[in-house]
């Protein structure tokens, strides 16, 4: 008997397919938490980045050509709004040194609050965000070091603090590209794994510091083991590339926050904008009275004339020769208003060329050469040496901040990349990890360029740097399990992508609001501190606590606290693409 032959259901045909997919697309009935598009489709999937146009087999030869020619235009413009973007960068830390520069020489002042380790690290973040640049801080720090002022031990958090500022410039660069939803999640994402790092590194490595000083300690035996010389300054590139579009805007004379922060009454009266740029210090032994002869100078002529007791004395006088040729030079403005115009003109530049950026990019990366440079730059090494590409990584990025001089500026550039999905933050992970060790060892050969009596202390403190962020890595990298600072960016990513008032919120909280009030508390006294600080650190517990249930186990949570859809400017689920 032969065998019956299998039956198949069978399938519908495409009209019916067809009007299912309509029926389903127009069903009023919301979806539940479990249906969520948002769930289904992983929103951290590097998009495929199609390509449009005609294949070039298609094109006849002037099509070939045009083609050519534009790809050769379109980088010749990204590379012309690379240079824009980067000089508005320089442009805004000078803005920021204008508006804030004095005042963050006065928080340098109080050597009493600089002494208490939780108050010297926010005031390393409030004035890093100030001035914009944990370079200026940082060689802020190092003269009140030489100066006597204050001690390496108590500089250290100072510098732990510098990490954290630095940080805020790529994250207002991803707030930027908030047009699009899942672009913002993830150059969201990009930005503040720099900011996780750093915050969870000092959450570890200053109390180790308070307890152990193994970071003094540490830096200390180098110092005294090496009889290390003066030698040549850091390779400053950038700048000769940056110099001749910004020296026409802005010249700065950043010596009168360092001569605020040690205490010079008469800095406090200069401006921070540079008038004369050629200057000429000429030295002459002059004839001078004092009130006796026991303050005559040292092995100098000293008599009486006239019932006046005179001696010599060698004086130093600066003649201005040239003025700066930038455009405030003649302006009678306040630094004040100075800085509000170029923080307006340096936001609207950088926003303008970022979204230019973007576009081009968009417009560049399609096709094949995405599927080859999302290759290059996302692909690991066969097994089993897989490992070995995320060490690579960091060097990539150490060796490209090195070059470029400015971790802000690198990280940056990349933040935009992995918004339109061409690095991943997997990928962007590393790459700014060895942008913090690039940083660190351009202030290194900058500290050993330092004059004999303050290259002790200032080497010192760029070790305290370096190893800080050496510290950091060993925590938060080798494992995988402990790349927690990805995780806690996807998460933060989502929320700012359903809620865009929280991305303003973060900036504002983490980088003004938090290091304020830290520091208002600890001028108050430990026991205030203590007090406001426990319940602030329950209600951020309660509030992980409460996302990890909405994962994991929501039946346990009450009706309200099941979602955070009760919060207000909520994207609308049912649609990834919504547009801000």
């Amino acid at each position: 008997m032969a065998p019956l032959p299998e039956t198949h259901p069978a399938s519908p045909p495409p009209e019916l397919d067809a009007e299912l997919a309509r029926k389903d697309a127009s069903d009023p009935e919301p979806r539940s938490e479990e249906s969520d598009p948002e769930e289904e489709l992983d929103p951290w999937e590097l998009p495929e980045l199609r390509d449009t146009g005609l294949k070039w087999s298609d094109l006849d030869t002037k099509g070939k050509v045009l083609r050519v020619l534009k790809s050769i235009l379109k980088f010749i413009l990204l590379l012309g709004l690379l240079y824009v973007f980067v000089c508005s960068l320089d442009i805004l830390s000078s803005a920021f040194q204008l508006v804030g520069g004095k005042a963050a020489g006065d928080i340098f002042q109080d050597n009493a609050v600089l002494s208490n380790p939780v108050a010297g690290l926010v005031i390393g973040v409030l004035v890093t965000v100030l001035v914009q640049s944990s370079s200026t801080s940082s060689s802020i720090v190092v003269s009140m070091v030489s100066s006597g002022l204050l001690e390496v031990k108590s500089a250290v958090p100072i510098i732990m603090g510098a990490n954290i500022g630095t940080s805020v410039t790529n994250t207002i660069v991803a707030v930027m590209q908030a047009g699009d939803r899942n672009e913002f999640r993830r150059a969201f994402a990009g930005a503040t794994v720099h900011d996780f790092f750093n915050w969870l590194s000092v959450l570890v490595l200053l109390p180790l510091e308070v307890a152990s000083g193994y970071l003094y300690r540490l830096t200390k035996l180098i110092i005294d083991s090496f009889n290390i010389q003066t030698g040549a300054d850091a390779p400053d590139l950038l700048k000769v590339i940056t110099e001749p579009l910004t020296k026409n805007i802005i010249e700065l004379d950043t010596s009168v926050i360092r001569d605020i922060a040690t205490g010079d009454p008469a800095a406090r009266n200069k401006s921070l904008i540079k008038i004369w740029c050629k200057t000429q210090k000429i030295t002459n032994l002059v004839n001078i009275t004092v009130p006796g002869f026991e303050n005559c100078t040292t092995g100098a002529l000293c008599w009486e004339e006239d019932g006046q007791i005179w001696t010599q004395k060698n004086l130093t006088e600066t003649n201005n020769l040239e003025k700066c040729a930038h455009m405030f030079v003649y302006a009678d403005l306040p630094d004040l208003a100075v800085g509000l115009i170029l923080l307006a003109l340096s936001l609207l530049a950088l926003c303008t060329c970022l979204i230019l950026i973007v576009k081009l990019l968009n417009s560049m990366l399609k096709g094949q050469v995405a599927v080859i440079i999302k290759k290059v730059l996302n692909t690991d090494f066969p097994f089993p040496f897989a490992w070995v590409t995320g060490y690579l990584a960091i060097l990539v990025g150490a060796g490209m901040t090195f070059i470029v001089q400015s971790s802000s500026v690198f990280t940056s550039a990349i933040t935009p990349l992995v918004g339109i999905g061409v690095i991943s933050i997997e990928r962007a992970y590393p790459l700014t990890l060895g942008s913090n060790i690039g940083t660190t060892t351009t202030a290194i050969l900058a500290a050993l360029a330092s004059p004999g009596e303050t290259l002790a202390n200032s080497l010192q403190i760029s070790l305290c740097h370096f190893f800080f962020n050496i510290s950091g890595i060993l925590l938060w990298y080798p494992i995988p399990f402990t790349r927690i600072p990805i995780r806690l960016a996807k998460a933060l990513g989502n929320r700012t992508a359903k809620y865009r008032w929280f991305a303003a919120l973060y900036l504002i909280l983490i980088f003004l609001l938090l290091p304020l009030s830290i520091l208002g508390l600890s001028i108050a006294g430990w026991q205030v501190l203590v007090g406001v600080g426990v319940p602030v650190v329950v209600l951020a517990v309660f509030v992980i606590v409460v996302n990890i249930m909405q994962k994991r186990c929501p039946r346990f949570l009450p009706s309200l606290l099941r979602s955070w859809d009760f919060c207000p400017n909520r994207y609308t689920p049912s649609n990834p693409g919504t547009k801000l």
